[in-house]
C-alpha cells in the first residue's frame, strides 16, 4: 500500500450490536443470521458512521459490500431528507452489471426496515425502466460507468447533492478500461461528500487517485495481496489438454461438490466445456460476454437458486459474483495473470466459510503455475483427478512442476490417460 495511506486504525469488534447500528439495520442483520462482522466490517463500519473518507484494500468475500451498505443506510436514514427525482443520495460504482446488481440486492436486504429506495443503472438493455425509476425518484443508486456518464449525458441524473460515494473493485475497473469514466463522474460529484475507495490490490494509479479523491482517510488493510483466504484448500492436478474434461468430470463426481464455479480462458472454451459436461450427463451454465443480458441473468440466477450447480465462466463474466454456497472453484485454464488466481478462488470460503480450490495444470500452463506458487509464496499440493495426493515420482508432469527454475525440464511423455480414468458418473448429475 502506498505510503500516504500505510496508517492502519484497528477496531476490535465481536458483535454487530458494538458497531453502533441503529435498531433497523441490527434487525436486518440478524434476519441474515449474521452474527459476528468480519474484519473489514469491524474496522470500516465506525469510521463510516462517524463520517470518514475511507480506503479499503481487502479480498473478494471478506464482505465490504455490508462494510459500506450498512453505514451509507444509516446515514441516510438520519434525516426525513427523501430524494428528489433524478438526484440520488448515494452513489455506488461497480465494474459490471452482475455486481452491481448484487450489490443493489444488498442494500435492499439490509434496508428492508427503512424507507430507503434504490435503483441499477447498466448497459446492455434498454434504458427505459433505469429512467422511470431515477424520475421518480431514488436515495441509492448502483451503477456501471458507461450507462451512468450516457443517462447523465441525457440530463436523467443529477450528481450536485450527491451524500456519499463508493468506489467498488477500483483496480478491476483499471483493468477494464473505466478510469476515464470514473474520472468524468466524479468531476461532476459535489466537493461535500462521503468517499469510499475499496480494491483488492492498490496499483500506482489507483493511489492517485485515492489521493485525489479521498479527504483525510481512514486506511483499512484486511489480507495481504499475496495471500489466499486460509480456509481454502487449494489443490493443483496435472492433466494433459485433452483430458482436462474427463478429470473436470471426475472432481464433480468427488463427494462433497455441490456447487462449482469452473473458469476457462476464452468464452469458446466455457461453452465447449458445457456441451461436454452435458455429455457426461453433469447440468451446468455458461456465463461469458457474448450472452445477452437476460440469458446471463438467467444463468446466474439458475446457478445461485440450485437448479444448475456447476457453473462455468470467463474472468470478465465473473468478477463480482458473489454466491452464497460454492464449495469448489475449479481452474479448469490457469489464468495468465498469477493475481487472478487469488481472485477466482475468494469466490469460495465467504464471510467465514470454508472452501475448497482446485487448479488443473497442463504441460503449457507449466510457468503460470510457477508464477502463482511464487506469488503465494508455497507450493500448491499435487492431487489426482479424485483428490488422492500424488507424489512427484508419479507423473513427468509433476517432476517438471517441481524442477528448479532454470533446471532442465524432463521430456513430456505421458499419456492423457494418466490418471483419469473413472466408472460412469453419479446419476444426480441428470437431476
Amino acid at each position: 500500500m502506498p505510503t500516504s495511506f500505510r496508517k492502519r486504525q484497528t477496531i476490535d469488534t465481536h458483535t454487530f450490536s458494538e458497531l453502533g447500528l441503529i435498531s433497523p439495520l441490527l434487525r436486518a442483520v440478524a434476519a441474515e443470521n449474521y452474527t459476528k462482522p468480519t474484519p473489514i466490517q469491524s474496522q470500516a463500519i465506525p469510521h463510516l458512521l462517524g463520517g470518514r473518507d475511507l480506503l479499503g484494500c481487502a479480498q473478494t468475500g471478506s464482505g465490504k459490500t455490508a462494510a459500506f451498505a450498512l453505514p451509507i443506510l444509516q446515514r441516510l436514514a438520519a434525516t426525513d431528507r427523501r430524494a428528489a427525482p433524478r438526484t440520488p443520495r448515494a452513489l455506488v460504482l461497480a465494474p459490471t452489471r452482475e455486481l452491481a446488481l448484487q450489490i443493489r440486492d444488498s442494500f435492499r436486504v439490509y434496508g428492508r426496515n427503512l424507507r430507503l429506495t434504490s435503483t441499477t443503472v447498466y448497459g446492455g438493455v434498454g434504458q427505459d425502466r433505469q429512467v422511470q425509476d431515477l424520475t421518480r425518484g431514488v436515495e441509492i443508486v448502483v451503477a456501471t460507468p458507461g450507462r451512468l456518464l450516457d443517462l447523465m449525458g441525457q440530463g436523467y441524473v443529477r450528481l450536485g447533492s450527491l451524500e456519499a460515494f463508493v468506489l467498488d473493485e477500483a483496480d478491476r475497473m483499471l483493468d477494464m478500461g473505466f478510469i476515464d469514466d470514473i474520472r468524468k463522474i466524479i468531476r461532476a460529484l459535489p466537493a461535500n461528500r462521503q468517499t469510499m475507495l475499496f480494491s483488492a490490490t492498490i496499483p500506482n494509479e489507483i493511489a492517485g487517485l485515492a489521493r485525489s479523491i479521498l479527504k483525510d482517510p481512514v486506511s483499512v488493510s484486511i489480507a495481504p495481496v499475496a495471500s489466499t483466504a486460509p480456509r481454502i484448500d487449494e489443490s493443483v492436478v496435472f492433466v494433459e489438454k485433452a483430458a482436462k474434461a474427463a478429470a473436470l468430470r471426475d472432481v464433480l463426481a468427488r463427494p462433497g461438490v455441490s456447487r462449482a464455479l469452473i473458469f476457462t480462458r476464452t468464452k469458446h472454451g466455457a461453452d465447449r466445456l458445457v456441451r461436454q459436461l452435458r455429455n457426461y450427463e453433469i447440468k451446468a451454465g455458461a456465463l461469458h460476454g457474448n450472452k445477452t443480458q437476460g440469458a446471463r441473468q438467467r444463468t446466474l440466477e439458475d446457478f445461485r437458486s440450485g437448479r444448475v450447480p456447476f457453473l462455468v465462466a470467463t474472468d470478465i463474466a465473473a468478477r463480482g459474483i458473489d454466491v452464497d454456497g460454492i464449495t469448489h472453484i475449479v481452474n479448469y485454464d490457469l489464468p495468465d495473470e498469477a493475481a487472478v488466481y487469488i481472485h477466482r478462488i475468494g469466490r469460495t470460503a465467504r464471510a467465514g466459510a470454508s472452501g475448497t480450490a482446485i487448479s488443473f495444470c497442463s504441460w503449457e500452463e507449466m510457468d503460470n503455475l510457477r508464477d502463482i506458487e511464487r506469488l503465494i509464496k508455497r507450493r500448491v499440493p499435487v492431487v489426482d483427478s479424485r483428490g488422492e495426493p500424488v507424489t512427484d515420482g508419479k507423473s513427468p508432469l509433476a517432476l517438471a512442476a517441481r524442477t528448479p527454475i532454470g533446471a532442465h525440464r524432463p521430456r513430456k511423455v505421458f499419456s492423457s490417460n494418466w490418471a483419469l480414468r473413472r466408472g460412469p458418473v453419479r446419476r444426480r448429475f441428470a437431476t
